[in-house]
């Protein structure tokens, strides 16, 4: 696992001790990470703080978005994937996605590569949030 991806577990390692739904994610621009956050919508009472948003907007203006790579510890769900398209990331590095298949097929035919690491630590985080939390995690996948 490189260290963008444990930078990414970081990130939903820290929403999880703030209450809220540990994903976590970074943007990775020229091998250097421009951009982290994490999902909020507990915290922040905002249904749109998702963590790429939130990535995406602690990242700031950066002109374009070419050659970025967005990493995440869950596939992206349409909303996330909206914007990956929107800016024109063309990589995505997913954790996971047994937990949610999110839009990986949405991305992909944006002509977004979308990698799936497919990861234990990744699988298993989310997997406990979401035996323990269910009323939470279907309320964020929109259930």
């Amino acid at each position: 696992m490189d260290e963008f991806m444990q930078a990414a577990i970081a990130q939903a390692q820290k929403s999880r001790l703030e209450g809220g739904i540990p994903i976590g994610s970074v943007l990775v621009k020229s091998d250097k990470i421009i951009g982290q956050g994490h999902n909020k919508r507990v915290q922040d009472g905002d249904p749109m703080t998702h963590a790429e948003i939130d990535c995406l907007r602690n990242a700031g203006r950066i002109g374009n978005y070419k050659g970025t790579i967005l990493y995440s510890t869950l596939m992206p769900c349409y909303l996330c994937a909206g914007a990956v398209v929107q800016f024109g990331i063309k990589k995505v590095v997913a954790g996971e996605s047994a937990n949610f298949p999110g839009a990986r097929e949405f991305m992909e035919s944006h002509d977004v590569e979308v990698i799936d690491l497919d990861l234990d630590e990744c699988k298993q985080m989310m997997d406990e949030f979401i035996q323990n939390n269910p009323l939470l995690w279907n309320e964020d996948i929109g259930e």
